[in-house]
This record gives C-alpha cells, structure tokens and sequence, in this order.
C-alpha cells in the first residue's frame, strides 16, 4: 500500500509538471490565405492594397522577402505544410481531385492520392502530442476519405464552412467572418492552456466577391474587387490579433501568416485577379510568382522586427514550430523542411541548401509538367515535355526574363543532376506518353502563347481582354464532350 501511494504521488508530481510545461509553451495562430500573391499587400509594397493590421504584424515580426510554398498549387503546398514533406514524396502533386487528361496535353498526369495518407503525422498531431488543443477553421482541402479528415489528423475541432458566401454586412465573399468567428470562440474557449489554431481562409480565391461598398471604395484599383478581398481578409486577421491581446495572450503567442501559393495572373473564373510583378506568371507555374508566397511571423519579445532574405519553404515549418514550442525538431526519413528557429530569433540562418520542385501537371493557367531547383541565386526550371533547360540568375532578374541556359550550359547540366537525384530518391512519379495528344489542339494554347510571360496592362480588365482568346482555347481543350443523343427507334 505504501508503495502504491509514493507512485501515485510520484505520478502526481510528474502529471503537475507537465501540466506547467505545457501552460508555458506559447500558443501558435497559423493563418493561411489562398492564392494570396507575393506582392498583394502593403507591407510586400502594393500600395494600392489597403492592409495596415496585416502590415502592423509584418512591422513587429519577421517578414520573408523569399518563402517558397511546397508547390505552386493548393492542395500540394497544403500537404507540404502539415506534413514537413514535399508534395513529389506524398505523390500528392496538384490540388483535389486534379485536371483530368486532355488531347493537348503531350504528356498523361501521374495518379496522384486523394487524400493526405493517414499514416502521415500532421502539425495537429505532432502539437496534440505536446499537450496543446487544436482546430482548424477555414478549407482542409486534402481529402474527405476515413482517417483523413481533420479530426482523423490531429485536430480537436473543424470548421469547414463553404468557401463562397453572400457579402452582406456581417460577411464577406468567401466565409470569412464565419471562419474567424469559430477562430475567435476557439481562442476564448482555450485560453488557459497551450494551443494550435489553424485559420485556412478561401481568400482571395476565384471566384472573386466582396461588399459593394468596398468594391466601390477600390474602384481605381488594379482590379477593385480583389482590393476589397484584401480589405476584408485584414480585417478578419485584425479580429483574430484583437482576441489574442484581449485575453492576455499576445506575448505568449506566435502567429504566422502566408499564403498556400503565389496569385492567380491569368484569366480564370471570370478574372484576371492581381499579378506578381516584378516577378514572372503565378499560381500553377515553378517562376518565382508561382513558388513566391508572403510569410510574417510575429512572437513578441523573442521573434525580432526583420527583414529576412534568407529563402525558406513551408516544409519548414513542423520542425521551426516544434523547435519553438519546446519540443524536439523532429527528424524523421521523408522530413525535407529544416528549423528556422534560430533566423527567426535574431540567429543565423540554416546552412546553405538547395530547394527543389516537381509538378508533373498540366493546370488549368497555362502551365506544363516541369521541374525546378534553386541553388544560391541560381534558378533552374527542367521542362518535361522536351528536356529544354532554363537557367537565370534571381539575383540579377528577379523576373525571370533572361535565360542563360544557352551561355551557361554546364551550370544548368549540374543543377540538373542534383535536381534528377533529388527526384530520384525522393521516388517522384513520371509521366507518361499521351496517345490521344492532337499537337494541333496545343499549339494555339502553348506555343502560339505563353501565359507565363504575360505582364499587366493598367487594369484587371484590359489585362483579361488580352487573354480571353487563349482563356477560350484553353476551357475548350479541357472541356468534357457532350453526349450524343439517343437515337429514336
């Protein structure tokens, strides 16, 4: 009896402490916008884009000028983001349920997953397993499947609202008071104890929709309903920044902010939403306006005012969250991202490495299936349909416009090398032959024009002029046949 009793109060003692431990790890806040581009936002220089609260952040915190997304695409990136693995190694490459196969398509898309594997351990996982609550508010976008939902992944709580909603004066275009309702019930409701919330926001996704009122307040703007969209979407962070210091929270809590991928540039859904310049296309390309997302992270007190240039990718953050939250940077086979910690901190970067990208996809912007790496300040993009090989130079054309693949072959046969054994063993997926392709049907689409290269006119509008014709090649080219009618008897 003695000795059941001092192990009880020995497991007293121990759950005690790591109740202490636990109430002494800061919270984290992770919000995410979608298809938020790299300069949409004051603090990343778009004037015309009124964001002071989401500025605010950016001028207390760190600010990355080169934070790549796992992938140019939603659904990949998203992966990336929970799991510090590349989309290549979750053979999830594009986003949820994927483009089907086209006749101007030279190349068949892999089979991807359709969900994130539950065998994988997610953020949530990893933070439930340091004592803290979790919930996601906002879109989840990796698959619906049993053991794949949020609360089959490590998360307490979803709230998983539709992503278009009618602006009134209680909501905006894509559910965003819904979201940050919830967000803000979940921080009053935890408090008093360590915890992750995840606010995936649908802004600024097409289709496009905002209040009138803020539309016509932003009317001179490139394009005014996007404007309002980033009104509101900084609003909505101001809500969730007001919650967090009314409870007491705001030393003791990190918050990110960043995007699942670059801007949506060309014309889809009716618009032609922003654009990346000064650097080249967007969503759905491996140019530096496809990979190049906004990323702020704000700690008071220990994450100090910066600008960082260092380049970082969203796999980095399972171990730079781990790390910060008093846990172990975990190292597991498969893990890609590395701790930021550190730089965060006022430290020194992560040693010199190279970031790689594989999308073997055809997506509904323009773009074909392609590889990536950046070394340095050195870009290289592998093109699967022929080989061709582009080469440049961030530092001297951040926009991508000089290809030095040409002048510079050993340099671009080198990265080629180590981008081939970084596929290798990441064991990617490779496309295959079309048989059905009509190089007829592609050249009006990709040869005659490319989206890529695309640059702004003044407006959204004259912008989405210019393209319309290849807009309209392009939804044919994918579009399903229609039946033929039953013949009568």
């Amino acid at each position: 009896m003695r000795l059941f009793r001092c192990l009880a109060t020995l497991a007293a003692v121990v759950l005690t402490i790591s109740a202490a431990r636990a109430a002494d790890r800061p919270n984290v806040v992770f919000i995410l916008a979608d298809d938020l581009g790299i300069n949409d936002l004051g603090c990343y220089g778009r004037a015309e884009h009124a964001t002071p609260r989401i500025d605010d952040l950016a001028a207390r915190g760190a600010r990355f000028t080169s934070a790549y997304s796992g992938l140019s695409i939603c659904s990949a990136s998203r992966a990336a983001l929970m799991t510090g693995k590349s989309p290549s190694r979750l053979h999830l490459t594009t986003f949820l349920p994927g483009r089907p196969d086209a006749r101007s398509q030279m190349l068949l898309h892999p089979e991807i997953v359709q969900n994130l594997p539950s065998s994988e351990v997610t953020l949530a996982e990893r933070f439930k397993a340091l004592g803290y609550a979790t919930a996601i508010t906002g879109k989840w976008h990796l698959g619906n499947a049993p053991g794949s939902k949020p609360t089959d992944q490590g998360f307490d709580e979803a709230f998983l609202p539709p992503g278009a909603s009618r602006p009134s004066a209680d909501e905006g275009g894509k559910s965003e008071y819904a979201i940050t309702k919830k967000a803000i019930d979940f921080i009053d409701r935890h408090k008093d104890e360590p915890f992750f919330l995840y606010v995936a926001h649908f802004t600024p996704h097409i289709v496009l929709a905002a209040k009138p009122e803020l539309i016509e307040k932003n009317r001179d703007a490139f394009h005014p309903t996007y404007a309002a969209m980033m009104e509101t979407l900084d609003d909505v962070v101001g809500m969730v920044l007001d919650a967090i210091d009314r409870n007491g929270l705001t030393e003791n809590t990190i918050v990110v902010f960043t995007s699942d991928n670059g801007g949506l540039h060309v014309l889809e859904g009716g618009a032609v939403p922003t654009h990346a310049t000064p650097f080249r296309a967007g969503k759905g390309y491996l140019y530096e306006g496809g990979l190049r997302v906004p990323l702020i992270v704000a700690w008071p007190g220990r994450v100090p005012a910066a600008v960082i240039d260092d380049p970082t990718i969203n796999e980095d953050f399972t171990p730079t969250l781990m790390e910060l939250c008093g846990g172990p940077a975990p190292v597991e086979p498969g893990l890609e991202g590395v701790s930021i910690a550190r730089l965060l901190q006022g430290g020194a970067p992560p040693s010199p490495r190279s970031f790689a990208f594989h999308f073997p996809h055809y997506t509904n912007q323009g773009s074909r299936p392609a590889g990536s790496l950046r070394e340095g300040d050195w870009k290289l993009i592998e093109n699967y349909e022929d080989g061709r090989l582009e080469l440049y130079d961030l530092a001297a054309d951040p926009g991508e416009r000089h290809d030095l693949a040409a002048e510079q072959p050993k340099r671009a046969g080198e990265m080629r090398a180590i981008l081939d054994l970084w596929r290798t063993t990441s064991d990617v997926q490779f496309n295959a032959p079309n048989p059905d392709f009509d190089p007829a049907m592609a050249k009006p689409i990709y040869r005659d024009f490319d989206a890529s290269a695309v640059r702004p006119l003044a407006t959204a509008a004259e912008t989405a002029e210019l393209m319309r014709p290849w807009r309209d090649l392009m939804n044919a080219a994918v579009a399903k046949p229609k039946p033929k009618p039953a013949e009568r008897p």
